[in-house]
């Protein structure tokens, strides 16, 4: 029987950490708990629609991560050291700005 792919564990160990990352970040928890509470769902009683709004949720987040990593995939032998460093300065700048936003509407 032949070792397990290193490559295939590593992937299945960055996706359990990216997982629990997710399912564990405050800000994700309060906005769905804000997202049930104001659509009713733990006072109806209908576990059944509560159940497929979960799944529902669970299936859109998987996609938009397989979707995000299949996209990273395709580009990742574009991105250059150079690339790289120009979107690192198109941040940094975009940063800049709305801090500058955000003081300058506290005047």
């Amino acid at each position: 029987m032949a070792p397990p792919d290193s490559n295939a564990r590593s992937l299945a160990a960055d996706f359990g950490s990216t997982f629990l990352l997710t399912l564990t970040n405050p800000v994700t928890i309060l906005a769905f708990v804000g997202i049930f509470a104001g659509l009713g769902v733990g006072v109806s009683g209908d576990y059944l629609g509560a159940a497929v709004l979960v799944a529902g949720v669970f299936a859109g987040s998987a996609l938009w991560w397989f979707v995000l990593s299949a996209a990273v995939d395709r580009v990742r032998e574009r991105v250059t050291p150079a690339v790289l460093r120009r979107v690192n300065q198109l941040a940094g700048v975009v940063i800049v700005g709305f801090g500058v936003a955000a003081l300058w509407s506290g005047l």
